[in-house]
């Protein structure tokens, strides 16, 4: 009897190792249903309140700026750029830019560094540290019109404290609140008062970060203390010294209480800054379309800042 034989080149037909293709499980599915209703439960009401106090007031702002508006007036007229136009071509624009550029600069720049120093200082182990942090610390938690009107009576030509101490090494007093570049000297000394030790304290939780180690294989390598700071701290604290430019640098642009307490912009418009000169514009004069094309502006210089700071700065900070 023949049987059939299977021609040794034949492909050979395996029974049982066809697979069918693999569907997604459901249990991942499932999975990342439940990581979005968690991040809508976390995250929704804090991104509702960006929206509703944030992101609504910026457009309705601009929208604003395109209108002809008296506050408080029934009737508004459209008029495009021309709220723009005006600001750029008023000839107290390039006064105001210049005196916010003063009052940003040097109370930024001076923050930063008299905080650096004052955190090196509450560093080391000095007697009474504890209550010397929280008097440095203190004044940045009290609010801003009390502090203005603390120093008022300080910077009292007849009365102060500080004419009082001026006399007394034979030195008057300058003219604080009649002299447009002595009030905003005056604005100056009193924001730094006032925000330094918040940037000493973001500066000292920086400095006990640094690793003891590396500090101890500068010395033992002949580094001076100043040496080992530049070299080795300075540095390290990179990461902090960008937070702190960023914050700094918002916070200084959109100074408004001390301001309104001590000078009200004055004298002769010496202390107006770009924040400023939107109150005065938008509730003194009544000008609203005006004044939200100042704000929209200004939020347009925040935001170039902010993104500079993080495309081109951010590159040469050293994360450890």
């Amino acid at each position: 009897m023949a049987t059939a034989t299977t021609p040794p080149d034949a492909p050979v037909r395996r029974v049982g190792t066809h697979r069918a293709p693999r569907s997604r499980p459901r249990s991942r599915r499932r999975n990342q249903l439940r990581n979005w209703l968690l991040f809508a439960v976390l995250a929704g009401p804090n991104i509702a309140l960006l929206v509703v106090f944030t992101y609504r007031p910026l457009l309705q702002s601009f929208f604003l700026s395109t209108l002809q508006w008296n506050l408080g007036s029934p009737t508004a007229i459209p008029v495009g750029l021309a709220n723009y136009a005006d600001f750029f071509s008023d000839p107290g624009t390039a006064r105001m830019l210049a005196i916010t550029a003063i009052f940003t600069l040097t109370t930024v720049g001076g923050g930063m560094v008299l905080g650096l120093l004052l955190a090196v200082l509450l560093n080391r182990k000095l007697r009474f540290r504890g209550a010397a942090r929280t008097i440095v610390v203190a004044p940045y938690v009290l609010s801003g019109v009390a502090v203005g009107l603390l120093w008022l009576f300080v910077f009292d030509p007849n009365f102060g404290v500080l004419s009082a101490l001026l006399n007394a090494v034979g030195i008057g007093s300058p003219d604080w609140y009649t002299d447009p570049q002595w009030a905003l000297v005056m604005i100056i000394i009193v924001y730094l008062w006032k925000n330094v030790g918040y940037v000493a304290l973001i500066y000292l939780a920086g400095l006990q970060a640094v690793p003891r180690d590396l500090l101890e294989a500068a010395a033992l390598d002949g580094a001076s203390p100043i040496r080992s700071f530049l070299s080795v701290v300075l540095p390290l604290l990179g990461p902090t010294t960008f937070f702190l430019s960023i914050t700094t640098l918002l916070t200084s642009l959109q100074s408004f209480d001390i301001i309104r307490a001590m000078t009200d912009g004055g004298p002769l418009e010496g202390t107006t800054t770009m924040m400023y000169s939107i109150y005065l514009e938008g509730f003194a004069n009544g000008r609203a379309g005006y004044s939200s094309a100042i704000a929209t502006i200004l939020f347009l210089v925040l935001f170039a800042i902010t993104v500079v700071q993080l495309r081109f700065v951010e590159r040469k900070v050293h994360y450890s």
